[in-house]
């Protein structure tokens, strides 16, 4: 509050008219004006006012006429003084600003015009729209804008009006001469640049390169009973199939092409063209490929030879246990009769030494007929009669002992079955061998009795298979075994023999036989068997048995049926084989 009592505050500016009141300055600023007077004299507010208008009159002729806006007679305005004009006290506030504003604006115009100007950015539309479309600046600088900043402008200008503008534009440009472009030569080579260049592709050609119109494809309709034409075919087809397969099963049971197949059971297999041992070295199907070295894996990192070393398990060799046991050397009579006495001498010296020591008592005298006088003496002669029983019965005694010695070691029945029974396992370990026979009959009952229980008591393993035109008989087992069954079939039996139907009751009473197994024919007349014989079609080694136990004889009417018993032990080549032995016979 100053000495008068005013309040020291800064009034509102719309209330600068009715209240003059400044604050006042400080001593260290610029001096407090005068009250009530002007520094530079008197100042005429129309007149500025007039010169604003003038100069706003100017710009906005300069910036064009804005849209929404009546055009207005611009006029020319007379240069004024740079320098701002003093403010007047009389004037207020916002007066006083606006002059400001003014004579700033003024000034850049005046600095503006003294300058070169740059020239305008290239303009893109036609002409005219060039008045209207041309970015001025806004405000009072007169500044253009960056050319970057024009795409801000370009959706003005998108509407019907621009796209007409622009397809005058594309006309103007068409009308104009302008020079032709050379057109892409897609011609063919002419043959002496063919000629010339080893590397050309016809098929790289024009036509390749130049896409082909599509085409419509045209529709094409099934003709009326293509469907049904195939249907039938393929019925036809499928009862053919059914027909084969009916033949092929009635022939089979008849057996009518059994003899066609003689030679195929003789086939031997191809080869496989690369061995399995082989397979993991070479690259290919087929040993052709190792001609060339990429295709042997030996040295490659997927090989299976490796530099570590693999021992492997130790076997026996197979062929030792082929080879018969060391057989024990026989002596002579003397020789035998030499050794034991050495033997009897040595144990008898053993045993008096014993005695000699005490360990053993003395053995009572060995008396006997011969001896009687010799050894008892003086007894004999007292009581003949007493010491030759005595004799007697120690004769018996020692002879009872010696035989109940001898019971002890003999086997039992099991014992004995049990012995056979592991030499004939172990004479087959050494290796199994098979002999096939073939017999032209076995109408004799008894026959057929001995094959079957030999094959049984030297535990063979096999089949006998009864057809009306030959008999096959297969045997498999250790070589003793195999041995003994041949010295049966080929020496031991007598297959012309026929004794009548008193060796085959048993087998009668069982079941009915063939007629062709009957010892008698129809009229009840023995059968002639003379030329009956058995022959040894084929033996040798197998690498194991094809049977697990003896089947026992096989009634069979048929190949077929004949073929499917051996086919269990994969044997039917020996069927076909038997019947080319005699094929005259038949």
């Amino acid at each position: 509050m100053d000495v008068s009592g005013n309040i020291l505050k800064r009034p509102h500016p719309e209330d600068e008219e009715n209240n003059t009141q400044k604050k006042t300055r400080s001593n260290d600023g610029s001096p407090v004006p005068a009250q009530g007077g002007s520094a530079g004299g008197n100042v005429d507010l129309s007149k500025m006012l007039a010169e604003a208008k003038a100069r706003a009159d100017a710009i906005r002729a300069r910036l064009g006429p804005v849209k929404g806006a009546s055009p207005t007679t611009t006029s020319s305005a007379e240069p004024t003084p740079s320098s701002t004009p003093p403010p007047n006290p009389t004037m207020s506030r916002l007066e006083q600003m606006k002059a400001r504003v003014a004579a700033a604006t003024e000034k850049a115009n005046a600095a503006a015009q003294q300058r070169p100007r740059a020239p305008p950015p290239p303009s893109y539309l036609p002409p005219e729209m060039e008045e209207d479309s041309t970015p001025k600046a806004r405000g009072g600088l007169d500044v253009g804008l960056h050319p970057a900043l024009l795409s801000d402008f370009s959706a003005d200008f998108r509407g019907a009006k621009g796209r007409q503008s622009q397809a005058k534009a594309a006309n103007r440009r068409t009308d104009s001469p302008m020079p032709a472009k050379p057109g892409l030569d897609l011609s063919g080579p002419s043959l002496e640049e063919i000629k010339d260049n080893p590397y050309f592709d016809p098929s790289l050609g024009p036509r390749t390169t130049i896409a082909k119109p599509r085409q419509s494809r045209q529709l094409v309709f099934n003709q009326k009973g293509k469907y049904m034409q195939q249907a039938a075919a393929l019925r036809r087809q499928a009862q053919l199939e059914a027909m084969k397969k009916r033949i092929a099963e009635r022939t089979r049971q008849a057996g009518i092409d059994e003899d066609l197949d003689v030679e195929k059971a003789f086939l031997v297999p191809a080869p496989p063209a690369v061995e399995w041992w082989d397979e993991g070295l070479v690259n290919g199907d087929n040993y052709s490929a190792i001609e060339d070295e990429k295709n042997v894996k030996i040295e490659t990192p997927d090989t299976i030879v490796t530099a570590y070393i693999q021992h492997p398990v130790l076997l026996d060799p197979p062929q030792e246990k082929h080879m018969p046991q060391q057989k024990a050397m026989f002596l002579t009579p003397k020789e035998q009769a030499k050794i034991r006495r050495q033997r009897r001498m040595a144990d008898l010296k053993e045993q008096q030494a014993k005695i000699r020591l005490g360990l053993e008592p003395a053995p009572p005298p060995k008396v006997k007929k011969s001896n009687l006088m010799r050894v008892l003496g003086e007894q004999a002669v007292k009581d003949p009669t007493a010491v030759e029983a005595r004799v007697t019965r120690e004769i018996a005694e020692r002879r009872e002992k010696h035989e109940e010695m001898n019971a002890e070691r003999k086997l039992g029945k099991d014992e004995r079955r049990e012995k056979l029974a592991t030499q004939q396992e172990k004479d087959a370990e050494r290796g199994i061998h098979v002999s096939v026979y073939r017999i032209d009959s076995l109408a004799n009952g008894r026959n057929r009795f001995k094959i079957s229980k030999n094959a049984e008591q030297q535990a063979l393993t096999g089949v006998c298979v009864m057809h009306p035109r030959l008999n096959l008989v297969i045997v498999e087992g250790g070589a003793h075994s195999i041995n003994a069954y041949k010295k049966l079939m080929l020496n031991r039996i007598d297959w012309g023999e026929n004794p009548g139907s008193n060796g085959a009751q048993e087998n009668k009473s069982r079941e009915p036989l063939a007629s062709w197994l009957e010892a008698e024919d129809d009229k009840g007349n023995l059968k002639d068997l003379s030329t009956n014989s058995c022959d040894l079609l084929w033996e040798g080694q197998a690498k194991g048995r094809a049977f697990r136990k003896w089947l026992g004889a096989r009634v069979c009417e048929s190949d077929s049926q004949a073929k499917d018993v051996l086919a269990r032990g994969k044997m039917e080549n020996f069927w076909v084989l038997a019947k080319s032995a005699k094929t005259s016979e038949f």
